[in-house]
């Protein structure tokens, strides 16, 4: 028979705490990425249907079935780190769509300068060349776990995640070392896996409502 002191179950109680603390340390939980705990990489996008874009059509995620790989951006227009992204995010669809690679943007700020009205004079005025969504229940946002702009998702041509969270390492184009959305995209058309999939988004953060 096997008798148990009190200094023994101590010992085996903190024991066992410790080796879940270092097992949450050191193994990546299962349901979500490390800087996006809503969804992780490797899992299907959750669709979308019926948001309003600047050209006053509603559009659906599958609108964009044709293209081998999908970039959606959550940007806005009042966000100085979002207006520093755009030139680049022109340039970028410009290069890439003819490689089969589309750019999708959707707003889902709550700010009045970013009401669909505004959103539409701000794409005219700075020469948007993608789809500019509003994400006007924010649910969209919620379910892709967007929580800054700009904040960039990239999905394989079976529309699963392969990439999620900056487009690059700085705001300053002149101080930019690390290309995130560009070498993922380059990677994935080249028939191999991004050595990056996920990077910390940085931007003004997305003010949800309560529900």
């Amino acid at each position: 028979m096997i008798r148990f002191t009190i200094g023994s179950v101590r010992w085996l109680a903190v024991s066992t705490l410790a080796i879940a603390l270092l097992t949450s340390i050191f193994v990546k939980p299962g349901t979500a990425a490390k800087f996006n705990k809503v969804v992780e990489i490797g899992q299907k996008a959750p669709d979308w249907k019926q948001l309003v874009g600047v050209d006053d059509k509603k559009h659906s995620l599958a609108d964009w079935k044709s293209q081998k790989l999908l970039v959606v951006v959550f940007t806005c227009n009042h966000c100085p780190v979002a207006q520093a992204y755009e030139k680049r995010l022109i340039e970028f669809t410009k290069k890439y769509k003819s490689k089969s690679v589309a750019v999708v943007a959707i707003s889902a700020s709550k700010f009045a300068a970013d009401s669909f009205d505004k959103m539409k004079e701000h794409a005219k005025q700075h020469g948007f060349n993608f789809p500019y969504l509003h994400d006007a229940t924010q649910e969209t946002a919620r379910k892709w776990g967007a929580t800054r702009t700009p904040q960039v998702f990239v999905l394989d041509d079976e529309r699963r995640f392969v990439y999620m969270g900056a487009i690059d390492n700085s705001m300053n184009p002149s101080k930019v070392t690390k290309h995130y959305l560009r070498d993922a995209i380059d990677s994935l058309l080249s028939g191999k896996k991004p050595d990056v999939v996920e990077s910390r988004q940085i931007g003004c953060a997305i003010d949800y409502k309560a529900r």
